[in-house]
């Protein structure tokens, strides 16, 4: 297999030319590579071709490339008018619509015109390569190569290998990502991939969280945004991406996966795609758009209360020490007792428990407690917590406290892990499950979920930030007051925090 990704001479194939097939060729064009632009509809290639050029124009005209540069990668680019125009390519990508049949057809047609050595690609997001090759006399030729929406934005490329893939096939693909200026992460077939499959722990998780009825969506995404350092809520997402995108793409992994509970979607969801709310392209999703922008729900001010004296639980107490120097700052009288005075506002530290547990293993009374979330940042926003019955005094003295220094303060019903300490939580878990069945290395999954998902810190990195046992205890005690199998602790993480090594470290 003597094709060489860096050759000035390379000549790939691009078969679609819709929105991926467009950008795929733009920036294999600007790496220098000869792009054959072919699309069985008449006018679509060269209407991509187009569509391209006129990018790279409106890059020259403000200074991002050179009028020459813009000039040289137009040139690279050519149309197949015809379909045994492709066997001039050395690699060909495939860009057409998520069909199995469909894909499987057009890969029998490329091996009776390329030669024996081309490789055959699939930019697919959500089908199996192993089942694409499964219709192809040389399979092993045959990988993902799966990049996103934007191309050129979105700087990274998943390198799919099937069943019969040969490994020099991802070699050479990995290469060629890297010449477009993408990184490349190396992923074995399995649903979703990595990208996809390790999102599915945000936007199941938030859902969740609206099914229990813990908050509202605006809630989550406000909570999410400020304590987890996510740039976009997981609903503000889904009206991003779309509803009609979004809940099949979910709905498609749980079944490949023989519904594994980590995946289970939600009825929310399903109740909003068919009722048509698909999100900012109906102006209607989660939130409602005007001009596309989200209508925000108004901040309601805080109540005009403090509580006369405070106490903290000491059942965890590193998570104590940090609340009891936040109250302080903020000028409550701590109230030193082992066990809370009858007029003291009682404040617990949960990891993974809800405020009812909390309760009744620290024989504490409901009507005056509340929980913080002090796992996570509490200077922009601090998430509390009440019992069924804690009575609207304490919970006015809370809220009022801890808004008194003008933080923003989020209250939400009773929920084991709150809300941020479960979606993070969920996201550790989820690729440590995904490095557990060898699907991609840590390294691999961490530069997906970043590059990929936009977060500020991958899933190991966040994890080790956190503590591992501390994520563990989170899972364990969602998993026990639940009952519910999506929070059972992946085994990587179960080890790895027990015997307090490294997340990312991999096994000889």
């Amino acid at each position: 297999m003597a094709i060489d990704a860096q050759s000035a001479n390379l000549s790939i194939a691009v078969v679609g030319a819709g929105a991926m097939g467009c950008g795929i060729t733009q920036v294999a064009s600007q790496a220098g590579v000869k792009v054959l632009l072919f699309d069985a509809e008449e006018g679509a290639a060269q209407r991509g071709r187009a569509a391209v050029c006129d990018v790279l124009a409106t890059m020259a005209a403000k200074g991002k490339l050179t009028g020459r540069e813009a000039d040289a990668a137009s040139e690279r680019i050519k149309i197949a008018t015809d379909f045994t125009q492709l066997a001039r390519a050395q690699i060909v990508i495939e860009a057409i619509s998520e069909n199995l049949a469909a894909k499987r057809d057009l890969f029998t047609r490329l091996e009776t015109v390329v030669s024996a050595d081309t490789l055959l690609t699939s930019n697919t997001s959500t089908l199996s390569i192993s089942a694409i090759a499964a219709g192809c006399k040389r399979p092993e030729r045959v990988a993902g190569f799966h990049f996103f929406n934007p191309v050129p934005s979105i700087k990274l490329c998943e390198v799919i290998e099937g069943l019969l893939t040969r490994p020099q096939v991802c070699d050479i693909l990995c290469k060629l990502a890297q010449r477009f200026g993408h990184a490349a992460v190396r992923v074995k077939d399995s649903p979703g991939f990595l990208v996809n499959y390790a999102g599915r722990a945000l936007i199941t998780e938030a859902l969740q969280l609206l099914q229990e009825n813990i908050a509202p969506h605006y809630e989550i995404d406000r909570i999410l945004r400020e304590q987890a350092g996510l740039l976009t809520g997981p609903f503000e997402l889904m009206d991003l991406t779309g509803m009609d995108i979004a809940q099949p793409m979910t709905e498609a992994i749980y079944a490949q996966c023989f519904h594994e509970p980590r995946l289970r979607p939600s009825e929310i969801a399903a109740r909003q795609l068919a009722g048509g709310l698909l999100g900012r392209k109906t102006h209607r999703g989660f939130y409602t758009y005007e001009s596309n922008r989200a209508i925000e729900a108004p901040l309601i001010p805080p109540p005009d209360a403090r509580p006369a004296q405070v106490w903290v639980s000491e059942e965890r107490p590193e998570l104590a020490d940090k609340l009891r120097s936040l109250v302080s700052s903020l000028g409550a009288k701590i109230d030193e007792g082992a066990y809370p005075d009858d007029d003291s506002l009682c404040l617990v530290t949960p990891l993974g428990h809800d405020a009812t547990t909390c309760c009744i293993e620290e024989d504490l009374d409901a009507g005056r407690v509340v929980a913080i979330d002090m796992l996570f940042p509490t200077n922009r926003r601090r998430t509390l917590m009440a019992t069924p019955i804690t009575r609207q005094s304490f919970r006015d003295q809370a809220h009022g406290l801890f808004a008194s220094d003008g933080a923003t303060v989020s209250f939400i019903r009773d929920s084991a892990g709150m809300v941020t300490q479960r979606v993070a939580a969920m996201l550790i878990n989820i690729a440590c499950d995904l490095a557990q069945r060898r699907v991609a290395t840590p390294e691999d999954i961490e530069t997906a979920v970043t590059a990929g998902l936009g977060y500020a810190r991958g899933p190991f990195a966040l994890g080790q930030a956190l503590g591992p046992r501390n994520v563990l205890t989170i899972l364990d005690t969602m998993h026990s007051i639940t009952g519910d199998a999506r929070y059972r602790p992946s085994l990587w993480l179960k080890r790895r925090a027990l015997l307090e090594a490294p997340l990312w470290m991999e096994e000889a």
